[in-house]
Formats: structure tokens, sequence, C-alpha cells
């Protein structure tokens, strides 16, 4: 995925996760879950600590399983790392596996232009892009703000959300 040039002249970019970037993918992980664990007043911090390190350690085995082939990049801004984008191509749709921020790097429009970008190249490839976002996500209002659809409410955490570029027949 290329870069991508912010309204504020800071600069998107993307490169590959190594084994070397597991502590910042695990902080990435962490931040998605802050606000949870805020509400969990019977642990120590060390307990959930653990807890998040376990949980972490399976998403991570979860995902580089189920979705060989994928991208897994880590999100920079002005060089440093912002985040996690998961993104796989299938035949007729690009999956975000999982995008995320970390909390100092949220609501700074980086999110918005990744996802727009994900949105371009799809459509310059004639796919949807699809999506599984939390109930209570705060992103769900930006998903729906740049067109994404439920498509399922099945599961009791989740909803698959999918985006589908518009295209126009030529008049004759």
């Amino acid at each position: 995925m290329d870069g991508l040039l912010l309204d504020n002249r800071e600069v998107v970019s993307f490169r590959p996760i190594t084994p070397n970037d597991r502590d910042i993918l695990y902080q990435i992980y962490a931040g998605t879950r802050a606000d949870e664990m805020n509400l969990v007043t019977e642990w120590s911090e060390e307990q959930k600590r653990t807890f998040l390190q376990q949980q972490f350690e399976a998403q991570y085995d979860y995902y580089h399983s189920m979705y060989q082939g994928a991208l897994f990049l880590l999100i920079l801004l002005d060089q440093q790392v912002a985040g996690r984008l998961y993104l796989q191509t299938r035949s007729e749709t690009v999956r975000i596996v999982d995008i995320a921020l970390l909390p100092a790097f949220r609501n700074r429009g980086i999110g918005q232009a990744i996802l727009k970008r994900i949105q371009e190249d799809a459509a310059g490839a004639q796919l949807s892009v699809s999506i599984h976002v939390e109930r209570y996500n705060p992103a769900l209002q930006l998903y729906r703000r740049l067109g994404f659809k439920i498509i399922s409410q099945e599961h009791p955490v989740y909803f698959l959300m999918e985006w589908k570029p518009q295209f126009h027949l030529p008049v004759k």
C-alpha cells in the first residue's frame, strides 16, 4: 500500500510487520482494550497485563493462521509507529481484517485517510470492502460516513459491514 499525505502535511506510510514488532503490536492491541480494562476493577494491573498478553497472542496466532497471504502492516506517521493494518484481498472483496491506531494517533484523520485509500484501490479493482466492527466501537460512525453498510448482525459482538463502489454505466 502506498503512502498518504494528510491535510496537515504529515505522511502516513506502511511497512510489513516483522517478528521484532511483537512488543509494539501488543501495545496497539492493549490500546484497543484500554477502556474495557478500566471497567475491570477487581483485577490488579498485573492480572490485566497477563490477560491482555494472552488475548493478544491468541489473536495474533489466529489472524496469521486464518488469513494466510494477507498483508500485515504497521501504520507509520512520519516514520513513527501509529498502528496496524491487516488486509486480505479475496475474489470479490478487500477484507480489512484489522485496523487499529495507538490512542495518541486517534481522531487525527489517519484512519479515515487509510480507509478512503482502501476504498479507492478497491474501486479501481472493482471490489467491495468488508470489515467486522464491534457493535460499540466509536469508529462505527466513521464507517457509516464512508458509506459502509451493515450486511450481517448475526454475531452478538460484531457487525459485518461492507462498502461497494458505485460504478456508473456510460450513457448511450
